[in-house]
């Protein structure tokens, strides 16, 4: 029988001491990178559930002090090097804000209390009976420790509301570095700081609406104190899923160096790569073939080939090529972005869905107060995984970006979903009529999406940045995205409004071609025969075999006319 797959376990300690022995790709070498890159802040960003947390416990199991590592790292690579001797000989600081939550500020902050006081507790009962809480180098620590303790002894109530006299802004300010200073004390030794998952906060505070205040006013200060100009820090390593924007919320902590899927460093310890992938499936009797990579591949960190390590560890436990995406707070962030993004935003948008594939001016720099920017937000979607970089122009911050895989198709299908707000019930009738050639039903349903999703956009803040003719298009790019596999779809959309046709190539040489072809106007009888014209002008159809389906759509205000052909060739 083979290891026992690891799914949902991202704590290093209790992978590597389970009862049976657990299946663990060896990302050890990070800690040899990690020292040799020396950098004294460090922030890597990678998307959900790609090892962060995994391999942020790995380095705290591995240098911490307090800890007996040698077992759980017996045998692995990190051992088979010089470094095998700094084992165990680091003082370490671990905070998870991976559950940071509140729905006002002030909740928010006992949050973060809370995650403080599990290292100060922790902290406390190492220095009982062997330091004077009283003495300068521990006053402050004691303080915020008897603060903190209070603080735990309290319940919600049945609102959420907490029954205590919360903790003073400055002192939770302060919580961080006072903590560095303690330990430092106490070992002689400079601390390490890791601190995983960051930007939680930020995102929850974001969606909870009070997010400028919060970073601004608290978050920015509880990191700054304890990560710029600290003499008690040695080293500390932050992940998240954003990178920190300078201008925004971190103007005072300008010492990050921040590692992202651009850089060459770390590009291989988050996620599998392609060996590591094919001996895991290898190992439970499973192939690497075409479809496992069109599934759960496609991503490129620094020009290495990564696979989703939670989607293949999935696949391999439940032996069905399908989604495993998970829903997180940054889903929530993109799904919320896109319908108040600009125009120039959504044409990019639609030339992504319609080919996969788009050059956009983009910036990892990421400030959730400002996600709506173009730029922005193109980030986020690097950040979170659901595109990656396949060039990149820095000079002029252009990047070729793509849809990673079939697993992220499904997400953008979501997406529109969300941006139409249209049922699937409706959708499906309409694929259906239009790959049969039922033409009128195809255009009474069509009208009616046309009706619904205009309505929609025209109820919009922003709907002044949107003409009826793009939210059309972004209508039906996302209709014809379902049909991926049963069509190969390609368009030549431009920024102009001359050439917009869209081609349909069939898998399945005895189903139909279809190409279809847009015009905007007045006078929609007139441009709908205009529209089917320019298909036969442009020879859309070249290099096509056997019946093609012709369709000429014109808009008008809340009209929508078509005519249809279908010839053979």
């Amino acid at each position: 029988m083979g290891k026992v797959l690891p799914i949902g376990l991202d704590n290093f300690r209790d992978l590597r001491t389970r009862e049976k022995e657990n299946y663990y790709v060896d990302k050890t070498l990070m800690i040899k990178d990690f020292l040799d890159y020396g950098n004294v802040v460090s922030l890597i960003t990678r998307p959900r559930r790609f090892g962060k947390t995994l391999n942020v416990t790995m380095l705290r199991d591995f240098f911490d002090i307090e800890q007996d590592s040698l077992s759980i790292f017996d045998g692995l690579n990190i051992m088979k090097t010089a470094y095998a001797n700094q084992i165990n000989q680091r003082p370490v600081i671990f905070l998870t804000f991976e559950n940071c939550c509140g729905k006002t500020v002030e909740m928010m902050k006992n949050s973060l209390a809370h995650v403080v006081k599990d290292e100060y507790f922790r902290y406390e009962a190492i220095f009982a009976g062997h330091v004077d809480f009283e003495s300068t180098a521990y006053h402050e620590f004691y303080s915020i420790f008897t603060t903190l303790k209070k603080i735990s002894e309290i319940e919600e109530d049945k609102e959420g509301m907490w029954q205590v006299s919360r903790m003073p802004d400055e002192m939770l300010k302060r919580s961080l570095v006072v903590l560095t200073q303690a330990v430092a004390n106490f070992y002689d030794k400079k601390s390490l700081l890791l601190i995983d998952d960051y930007d939680q906060p930020l995102i929850k505070a974001h969606e909870m609406g009070y997010g400028e205040s919060f970073s601004k006013e608290m978050y920015g200060s509880f990191l700054g104190n304890a990560l710029k100009g600290n003499d008690y820090l040695e080293q500390a390593l932050l992940t998240g899923v954003q990178r920190v924007a300078k201008e925004s919320i971190f103007s005072e902590i300008n010492n990050f160096i921040v590692y992202t899927v651009l850089d060459h460093q770390y590009a291989s310890y988050f996620g599998f790569d392609t060996d590591e992938t094919q001996e895991l499936l290898e190992h439970y009797d499973l192939e690497l073939n075409e479809e496992v990579t069109s599934y759960y591949g496609g991503y490129l960190f620094a020009g290495v080939d990564i696979y989703n390590p939670w989607s293949i560890l999935n696949y391999v436990n439940k032996k069905k090529l399908q989604s495993y995406w998970m829903n997180t707070l940054t889903t929530e962030l993109i799904r919320e972005s896109v319908p108040v993004a600009d125009a120039f935003f959504h044409r990019s948008f639609e030339k992504l869905i319609a080919n996969g594939r788009v050059a956009v001016r983009m910036s990892l720099d990421a400030s959730f107060i400002e996600l709506s920017k173009t730029e922005t937000l193109w980030g986020l979607f690097v950040n979170a995984g659901y595109l990656t970089v396949t060039h990149a122009d820095y000079h002029l911050k252009r990047f070729m970006v793509r849809i990673p895989n079939e697993e992220i198709k499904r997400e953008f299908e979501l997406i529109v979903s969300e941006y139409t707000k249209l049922s699937n019930e409706m959708l499906q009738e309409m694929y259906l009529a239009l790959i049969d050639g039922y033409m009128n039903e195809f255009l009474s349903l069509y009208r009616d999406l046309v009706l619904e999703s205009t309505s929609f956009h025209g109820s919009r803040e922003n709907a002044k940045l949107h003409s009826s003719y793009e939210a059309l298009h972004m209508l039906f790019f996302g209709m014809v995205m379902n049909l991926r596999e049963l069509y190969d779809i390609t368009s030549n959309i431009e920024f102009g409004d001359d050439r917009n046709g869209i081609v349909m190539r069939s898998k399945d040489a005895s189903r139909i071609h279809i190409i279809i072809e847009f015009k905007q106007g007045a006078d929609v009888e007139r441009l709908k025969y205009e529209a089917l014209k320019q298909i036969h002008e442009n020879a859309y159809y070249t290099g096509l075999r056997g019946k093609i389906l012709c369709v000429g759509i014109a808009y008008g205000e809340k009209i929508c006319q078509l005519i249809s052909e279908v010839m053979e060739r």
